[in-house]
């Protein structure tokens, strides 16, 4: 199985449609309650919804994923019964498997109800019709690349006494989402230089996004909080909250932090964590995402 923990809960959902061919009796005996089995539409309606939430168990590289809904609907034609199944979940990974394989057991069962009567059932095409909620439906489209600044606060880097390993993980993997990277700086733990940049990032150089990491725990010398105070004219606290919380899930001490984030003029500020996980954490949680904040700052709402 592949490694999904890094991915953000989003709500999901996928439709999947069977089809199955058969003769115009047969429908006909569908339609007017005289199958010998009883009413195939729905036998195969439970059958998708048992097969639906099973699916793990029957597909090996599936990951368990807790439904919320699987909804099935059965169209009747002149030779053919048409199979649609929904599943929804709010989950890591998508649903589609899950649409599928309830699509191919109801199939199935309705094959078993009516072979005794019809010797031309054929099962055709088992389809993902469509599927919601993945990363790649909350990418935002600019027509230019976005500018950012990633800011390094600590005092034993800024001394060169320590690697710095979180601001380049930031860097990488802005780059790696086409933002252009202005300036990449590593500065002591000082709230009046730390100021003093980010003031200068917005009102002069006029970037999209700054980026900062450390300086947000609770140590004598975590300034980075009492730095942006000065600098966010509006918070976004919802984005710190973003963080804190897919941190939490995965360690206790995400609580611990202080970061924050908010906005002054057109530039984004994000205070992420010092170590090298929690940067990697932080971003896992507000990326893409984050960057649909542009959008709204330039008055372009949510289209």
């Amino acid at each position: 199985m592949l490694d999904i923990s890094r991915k953000t809960e989003t709500l999901r959902t996928a439709t999947a449609r069977a089809t199955l061919r058969l003769k115009a009796e047969t429908v006909a005996r569908i339609r007017d309650g005289s199958v010998p089995k009883g009413d195939p539409l729905a036998v195969a309606r439970v059958a998708a919804i048992q097969a639906a939430k099973n699916t793990p168990q029957l597909l090996p590289y599936c990951h368990p994923v807790p439904l919320d809904f699987v909804g099935v609907e059965f169209e009747l034609g002149e030779d053919n019964v048409v199979i649609t199944v929904t599943a929804t979940a709010v989950a890591n990974t998508g649903v589609e498997m899950e649409a599928l394989t309830g699509a191919s057991v109801a199939a199935l069962t309705v094959y078993d109800m009516l072979k005794m009567l019809d010797d031309s059932l054929l099962i055709g095409e088992v389809v993902l019709v469509s599927k919601r909620g993945g990363k790649s439906d909350f990418r935002d489209q600019f027509d230019r690349p976005l500018r950012a600044a990633v800011v390094v606060m600590s005092d034993t880097i800024a001394a060169g006494k320590k690697d710095d390993r979180s601001g380049r993980i930031i860097v990488e993997r802005l780059e790696a989402e086409g933002v252009e990277i202005a300036d990449y700086r590593l500065l002591p733990d000082d709230a009046p230089l730390i100021q003093e940049t980010l003031l200068r990032y917005c009102d002069e150089l006029k970037l999209d996004l700054v980026l900062t990491t450390g300086g947000t725990g609770l140590g004598p010398r975590d300034n980075t909080p009492e730095a942006l105070t000065g600098v966010i004219e509006r918070e976004a606290p919802g984005i710190a909250e973003a963080m804190r919380a897919y941190g939490q899930r995965r360690t206790p001490r995400s609580m611990l932090s202080r970061g924050r984030a908010g906005v002054r003029g057109n530039t984004l500020l994000v205070a992420l964590p010092g170590s090298r996980t929690g940067v990697a954490e932080s971003l896992d949680a507000l990326l893409p995402g984050l960057f649909h904040a542009f959008h709204m700052m330039w008055g372009e709402g949510h289209a």
